[in-house]
């Protein structure tokens, strides 16, 4: 594939083609993500919903090319192996990979003629994920909160949860806010579903697992936001939609506020905290008491 930019245009195309109505991705389990860390090239296929795909935006061939001078760089020294960034993938059925992200390195590793490519597999939430939980669930309300910038924080920036004990430890490295256990299990207990969202590309299974070792449950997890937002286009506000309509109200809880939101009006109710980092927990879970109780006045935007 180290062709010219029409072939490589062409070869995409096909395989965008060959991939309609054949090929959709699948859950890999814990020990096979953590073992697979390369896969030939070939056996990694483009996103069809991905702008890479896309005839009127398709690749960018300055960074391609940029890539590609990694790549004959890294050569050069190891004379084998490329071993940069992963780039990031859902096993498929019937074979192969998804890419997630990093289009660009892999066709650049396709124009230079690498056999193989490092990888990270993760297990992404879709669609029928999304409707599954709703058709589960029994609640009607949902707390969303994100988790780059409030649930997972440095040492130094917010009083911490101590790390999980090994083995755990060497599979979890995220550190989780002081108090957060302690708030989902109030949320749960009063009858709220806890939806995580992330601009990172997490495994949804990963998070999941993570919070069980601090008993505690998530209902659902949707991660690298931004860029699957950006490809979803109107299917992914069409989603988004379909879960706040499932619930009565969503409390949306950061780092300063907590915002009661309620569907299908423009009532909010807002839960200012006082901004000490230490205190965070305790004053969301205040708010949320606050709320089931009844209290605190309704405002206009």
């Amino acid at each position: 594939m180290a062709g010219s930019k029409s072939l490589f245009d062409e070869y995409l195309a096909q395989e965008v083609e060959n991939s309609k109505g054949v090929r959709f991705p699948v859950k890999t389990g814990i020990l096979s993500r953590l073992l697979i860390r390369e896969a030939r090239c070939d056996d990694l296929h483009p996103n069809p919903e991905d702008e890479f795909c896309s005839p009127q935006i398709g690749p960018n061939y300055k960074i391609i090319s940029a890539y590609q001078q990694q790549y004959v760089d890294a050569l050069k020294i190891s004379q084998y192996y490329y071993e940069g960034e992963p780039i990031i993938v859902e096993r498929t059925h019937p074979d192969g990979y998804r890419i997630i992200n990093g289009h660009h390195r892999w066709a650049a590793a396709l124009r230079t003629g690498q056999a193989k490519i490092p990888i990270r597999v993760v297990n992404l939430t879709h669609e029928e994920d999304v409707k599954k939980i709703l058709e589960n669930s029994r609640h009607t309300k949902r707390a969303a909160i994100d988790l780059d910038e409030v649930i997972f924080r440095r040492e130094g920036e917010a009083p911490l949860e101590r790390p999980l004990p090994f083995p755990w430890s060497r599979l979890y490295k995220e550190r989780i806010r002081l108090g957060v256990p302690a708030l989902f299990h109030l949320l749960a207990k009063n009858g709220y579903d806890i939806w995580l969202y992330s601009s990172q590309y997490y495994s949804t299974d990963y998070i999941q697992n993570l919070f069980r070792r601090y008993h505690v449950q998530v209902d659902g997890v949707i991660t690298a936001i931004g860029k699957r937002a950006h490809a979803a286009g109107d299917a992914g506000k069409k989603l988004e939609k379909q879960i706040t309509d499932k619930y009565q109200y969503t409390l949306h809880i950061d780092n300063e506020t907590v915002l009661q939101i309620f569907s299908g009006s423009k009532e909010f109710r807002d839960f200012p905290l006082g901004g000490e980092s230490a205190d965070w927990s305790k004053e969301v879970m205040d708010a949320v008491e606050t709320i089931e109780k009844g209290e605190g006045e309704n405002e206009q935007p």
